[in-house]
């Protein structure tokens, strides 16, 4: 039994954050961030409102594609790094505001390769036999642990959610044939945020400190991210039989232009075969893949039977790849 996307949503928040705005706050430009990252713009979460504000939006999405009712959902998995709240997950609030009764689930914090961890977990479980409709919802509100005084770090992030929903399938040519994923703990000395957990609990020094926020060494996470993604597309495909040659669409994580475009290089994929919105969200973390590829179907960028690929690299380091035939028609 073949696990396969049967529909896929995505959410981003009207307020756009332009690099305009940003020459503003921080010593910057709209040449000198777009030469470095490709972004021209995020989307920003109003401060009122949680990250299960765009999950529940994008789930909505999914679910009125698909034409059912959220209490036919079995399993929901949230991939974030900014659930509303520490306790309880950010699933159980999705559930509850989606009105998806019947289902259990959880969060997953697997950084920016969150959403093909959640995935890839979720084709494993229809895969098992066990459940017929899994929801995964790639969502993160990055505004909220970025510190706007940062330039290095706060031209690179923005908001939003994607979501897809996988299902059996007797299809044996389409589905998720197969993943990679790997992580190694030493790179949490160059991509962390150090206050909020049990090490350093929230405090008033922890405040004053801006343990709160996202910290990055962006040269070393570049280079690290442009290896890891590279290895993993081509391996995923090596032991499949295939090439980039075969690949129709190359859906990456959409960190930075300069890191999509040098993996592509590197693996030697046309830029026309390799899909890109990095310039109108900015990183997305746990949401880019999942709202790129929501965007993909949208504009009919995969066929049906089409091979597509998915890569990511995040903070932990964490990075992966998944092969796919795509089912949708």
């Amino acid at each position: 039994m073949n696990a396969i996307i049967s529909a896929v949503g995505h959410y981003v928040p009207e307020t756009r954050l332009t690099n305009a705005d940003l020459e503003k706050l921080v010593d910057t430009s709209d040449e000198w961030i777009m030469s470095r990252t490709g972004i021209k713009e995020r989307r920003i979460l109003d401060t009122k409102k949680g990250t299960s504000h765009m999950a529940v939006k994008a789930a909505e999405m999914v679910l009125a594609q698909r034409g059912i009712s959220p209490e036919e959902i079995d399993v929901l998995l949230t991939a974030t790094v900014t659930p509303d709240l520490l306790v309880p997950s950010m699933a159980a609030v999705v559930q509850r505001e989606l009105g998806a009764t019947r289902c259990w689930g959880y969060d997953l914090n697997g950084g920016c390769t969150g959403f093909l961890c959640a995935f890839t977990t979720a084709a494993q479980f229809i895969e098992s036999g066990r459940y017929r409709k899994v929801l995964v919802i790639g969502a993160d509100k990055m505004s909220a642990i970025i510190d706007y005084e940062d330039r290095n770090t706060c031209i690179l992030f923005g908001d939003g959610a994607g979501a897809v929903l996988v299902e059996p399938s007797d299809d044996d040519d389409t589905g998720v044939k197969d993943f990679i994923l790997h992580m190694d703990g030493s790179g949490e000395d160059y991509l962390y945020m150090t206050g909020g957990g049990s090490r350093h609990p929230a405090s008033l020094s922890t405040v004053n400190d801006k343990m709160h926020y996202l910290y990055q060494d962006g040269r070393t996470v570049y280079k690290h991210a442009v290896n890891g993604m590279a290895d993993v597309f081509l391996r995923v495909l090596e032991r499949n039989g295939l090439s980039g040659e075969d690949v129709n669409l190359f859906i990456p994580h959409q960190a930075n232009y300069r890191i999509i475009d040098a993996v592509a290089k590197k693996v030697g994929i046309s830029k026309d075969r390799v899909m890109i919105n990095v310039h109108k969200y900015g990183n997305t973390t746990a949401g880019t893949i999942p709202i790129a590829l929501s965007e993909a179907h949208q504009e009919n960028r995969m066929k049906y039977e089409d091979w597509v690929v998915m890569a990511a690299f995040g903070a932990g380091f964490t990075w992966g790849s998944v092969l796919l035939k795509w089912a949708l028609k």
